[in-house]
């Protein structure tokens, strides 16, 4: 009567807690054998892989996952000597770490004050999966969401931000914190610096623009500019070039430019796009006289003693002028203290030693002129000429003392290397070649005077004999020289229009 009998049910399953079956490293997850029929017995349990050392009376056990745990799961049951079937195999996937990674966007390493950016929260299974929450050191918080976006960015969004999610369908369940990110806001306006090579014109010389800023692979696109004199506001307003608007290139090339002009440049990046300042103004410099402005020094020389008095004239039909002096330590100077006119007077110092032009009211730059100032007292100065010199003219280069204007037994160099030794005080050149451009300087008593560029144009008649021969030679193309614009039209008709 106390038999007992047992109606041996079919085989186990195997069943996950959570339910699905990828998990992230670092989840813990209970894995199930479940005998449906069997209540009642006392079954002990057996699993494969046997790796696991699971106890055998066991009928779950909790893992605490890694990339190891991945694979397919098997259980049976026991009593005494009577064994279920294996269960058919559940595989458990078990990924990467779901520790979340915080980015920015776009990913620069410094951003500036009005910049946009966002912050983003990236855990892998995707977003509408999890609750997020953010931590940071920043001034203001950031909301508990994937990802916040910065509209106008100030020094109180720097700091460091981390991340952590929270499954929406299992609150107790959470990632892991991110390593934090670095945000890094300047509230400094950035300025690019402007170079400009060469910046001496010489004939037929096309102008390279290179405009730099800091962090320059951050995505900056650049815009470039003319400087237009505004006599009004002491200042200069800024035109665009020529599809210069944007350009993805740090550089930008001029060709054909002839006279004196300033240049600046910007950087613009992102969306909404956020604009540096523009950069200061850099200036290529043209010695051509022939232009609708000139500037004449007196005395007519590149070099001067300390407290000479100097006079630079502006020329032109304008009623408006200003001198401008770009000094050997990059200062830009916008006016004259001593204006008389169109006149600018100067009692020299060392620190005059500069470029100088002249700019009208209506726009105009004139032609630009070196000036040294000689720091030392006792020694010479090099008297040469401030205009460049034309081909096939004479001209005669000597050396002063501050006491005593003409000196013998004067040693001259032309490019550091000495090109007269005698009794007299002059190097007189007779007819001026494109070979004597360069720089001079003279020796007197063991003291050297400073170096000076002398520049040599070509000769007017030469360039009227080139543009007759250019004409006779083509029909349709159109030529542009130092001094004038050649334009060739039908029938082999000739206009030369004064620049």
């Amino acid at each position: 009567d106390n038999l007992k009998f047992y109606i041996f049910p079919s085989k186990p399953t195997v069943t996950l807690q959570p339910s699905w079956t990828q998990i992230y490293s670092g989840e813990t997850v209970t894995v199930r054998c479940e005998i449906q029929g069997g209540e009642g017995a006392q079954w002990t349990y057996e699993w494969k892989p046997a790796k696991l050392n699971t106890p055998p009376t066991s009928n779950e056990y909790r893992i605490t996952v890694t990339e190891s745990d991945s694979g397919g799961y098997s259980c049976r049951g026991r009593r005494d000597y009577f064994f279920t079937e294996w269960s058919d195999i559940i595989t458990l996937t078990v990924s990467f770490s779901n520790r979340p990674v915080v980015t920015l966007y776009p990913n620069w390493s410094e951003i500036y004050r009005g910049e946009t950016i966002t912050v983003r929260c990236e855990i892998h299974g995707g977003d509408t999966e999890w609750d997020y929450e953010w931590e940071t050191n920043s001034r203001i918080k950031a909301p508990n969401q994937n990802e916040y976006r910065i509209r106008s960015a100030s020094s109180s969004n720097s700091g460091n931000y981390r991340c952590k999610g929270r499954m929406k369908s299992s609150q107790h369940k959470t990632t892991e914190w991110s390593d934090s990110v670095t945000l890094t806001v300047s509230d400094n306006k950035p300025r690019p610096v402007l170079t400009v090579s060469p910046s001496w014109l010489s004939p037929g010389a096309s102008v390279t623009l290179n405009c730099e800023v800091e962090h320059p692979s951050a995505g900056w696109s650049f815009y470039w500019y003319k400087a237009v004199p505004d006599l009004s506001e002491k200042s200069s307003s800024y035109e665009l070039l020529p599809d210069g608007s944007g350009t993805a290139q740090d550089s930008y090339i001029i060709h054909g430019q002839t006279h004196t002009a300033g240049y600046v440049c910007r950087a613009g990046r992102g969306d909404p796009e956020y604009h540096t300042d523009h950069s200061q103004p850099k200036f290529v410099w043209s010695a051509d006289v022939h232009s609708a402005t000139s500037l004449t020094v007196s005395p007519d020389r590149v070099q001067h003693f300390t407290s000479d008095s100097v006079s630079l004239t502006c020329e032109g039909n304008f009623t408006e002028w200003r001198v401008r002096k770009f000094s050997e330590d990059g200062r830009l100077y916008s006016d004259c203290r001593r204006m008389t006119g169109s006149t600018c007077n100067i009692n020299t110092s060392k620190s005059d030693t500069a470029v100088y032009w002249c700019e009208s009211g209506s726009g105009e730059f004139s032609s630009a002129v070196n000036i040294t100032v000689q720091n030392d007292g006792n020694g010479p100065i090099l008297v040469s000429p401030v205009h460049p010199v034309t081909e096939g003219a004479s001209v005669s280069l000597s050396c002063s003392l501050r006491t005593q204007k003409i000196l013998s037994n004067v040693f001259f160099y032309h490019n550091d290397k000495l090109i007269q030794n005698d009794p007299r005080g002059e190097l007189k050149i007779s007819a001026v070649s494109k070979s004597d451009e360069g720089f001079y300087k003279c020796q007197y008593s063991g003291r050297e005077s400073a170096q000076s560029w002398m520049s040599v144009k070509v000769s007017l008649i030469i360039i009227l004999l080139l543009l007759l021969y250019r004409c006779r030679r083509t029909n349709s193309e159109k030529f542009s020289f130092t001094y004038y614009k050649l334009f060739i039209i039908q029938r082999h008709k000739c206009i030369m229009m004064f620049i």
